[in-house]
């Protein structure tokens, strides 16, 4: 009986292996972004959804009958991570225009921003706040293969404060609005963690500070106190979920790092002790400093409000300093935009001003992929161009350790091994 079930599995692997799809990627060069070693000229070679080589070039390596890419002129790097995005938002929609946004209406626009999202070379995004669960809807359509776009990590409605940043303050009291992540208290954030997580979300966000977008709140003050912090955050890793603080204060970062957050988001105010206590704990920066240049131009007929112009103004330049502090002090770092509040497809802009602000190109590279997919736990499936990891690759025309710019012109996107995006004239 086994000897017959072991010549059966055998056969069907065997079935399973003639009749896999292979593609293969012919391209001046391929980047190894754990090294920083570019294989040229390189060949990749996919079966179905996984890589199953990536080596020098050499046409004997693959079948006769596979699908065969040239990409003449173009580097080949892992698909890449957004890791603070809002897909659901849309960034001429701010203010008190967003009270005329449904979920469901939010939804449909995130189904454009996906697909934008996707074309820019962002095969994988951690969408951190959106009503109504939109976003998980979002991310489950796009599993099924209903509507193209990136591989969402969701969070559901982000976790905050009475009157806090992920609060609704556009209302007077008289209509008595809440936002759903809303809790005070340490069992009362314990319970909206467990909420968040019978809904089905992958991630957890929660505002530890005040914001830049938000009304009535002072974007360094901290929200949530330690003890409710600790609480959130032992939920959820009890869980076996990550957490990310979204914090630009000194003493929300402090706090969050010290309450054991996976990441923290837009780190605007750091200090030489916050640094010190992120490496300690090994805790992941992720700050979006692109996007100020489009708040600050296009903010005011997108309808953000005058406040948080002003907020922006005090921020945006320390926020950069912030980011070059850290990135000389070796703290880990993530790509995160906050796509949403500029356009969607536009992501691929902050690789240079991540560069213009003290990193090198591979660091930022490596930002927005092995660093992400570490984050995530799932730096075995992704984040590098490597046999047996899922086949996530994007193409680039030119070489983007010597121009870092060219990350903002993406040819060709596959995601799990198909071919989403092929931009080649």
């Amino acid at each position: 009986m086994l000897k017959t079930t072991l010549i059966s599995a055998a056969v069907l692997m065997a079935c399973g292996n003639a009749f896999a799809d292979t593609l293969v990627l012919n391209a001046d060069a391929a980047l190894d972004v754990k090294t920083g070693k570019l294989i040229r000229p390189a060949t990749v070679v996919v079966e179905d959804s996984t890589i199953v080589s990536v080596a020098r070039s050499n046409r004997k390596t693959y079948p006769e009958d596979a699908t065969v890419i040239d990409l003449k002129g173009h580097t080949l790097l892992p698909g890449l991570f957004d890791m603070h995005v809002h897909l659901t938002g849309d960034s001429q929609v701010h203010g008190y225009k967003r009270l005329r946004r449904t979920a469901p209406r939010s939804a449909i626009t995130g189904v454009r921003n996906a697909k934008r999202t996707l074309a820019a070379g962002f095969t994988s995004v951690r969408n951190l706040g959106a009503p109504g669960y939109a976003d998980l809807a979002l991310r489950d359509a796009i599993y099924d293969g209903d509507v193209p776009g990136p591989r969402i990590f969701a969070s559901g409605p982000a976790l905050g404060i009475t009157g806090g940043h992920c609060d609704n303050n556009l209302f007077t009291h008289e209509h008595k609005v809440v936002a759903a992540g809303v809790a005070d208290g340490p069992w009362a954030v314990r319970q909206k963690v467990r909420e968040n997580i019978k809904y089905g979300v992958d991630v957890i966000k929660f505002c530890a500070t005040g914001g830049v977008l938000s009304k009535g709140t002072k974007v360094g003050a901290q929200q949530y106190s330690f003890e409710e912090m600790q609480a959130l955050v032992a939920e959820v890793h009890l869980r076996g979920l990550t957490v990310a603080a979204h914090a630009h204060g000194t003493d929300g970062i402090k706090s969050a790092i010290r309450a054991g957050v996976d990441s923290v988001e837009h780190v605007s105010f750091l200090d030489d002790e916050a640094i010190v206590l992120a490496k300690k704990h090994g805790t992941y920066f992720s700050m979006d400093i692109y996007n100020t240049e489009y708040i600050l131009s296009e903010g005011e007929k997108a309808g953000i409000l005058p406040e948080s112009l002003d907020k922006e103004r005090k921020v945006g330049g320390t926020q950069r300093a912030s980011f070059t502090k850290a990135v000389k002090a070796g703290v880990n770092m993530v790509f995160g935009s906050d796509g949403g509040v500029y356009p969607h497809g536009q992501n691929g802009k902050q690789f240079s001003r991540m560069v213009k602000f003290g990193m090198n190109e591979l660091q930022a590279l490596q930002a927005a992929t092995i660093n992400s997919a570490s984050l995530l736990k799932m730096q075995d499936k992704l984040g590098s161009l490597e046999a047996g990891k899922l086949a996530d690759i994007i193409a680039v025309p030119g070489n983007p350790l010597e121009d870092i710019q060219v990350m903002e012109t993406v040819t060709l996107v596959i995601k799990d091994g198909k071919v989403e995006v092929d931009q080649r004239q």
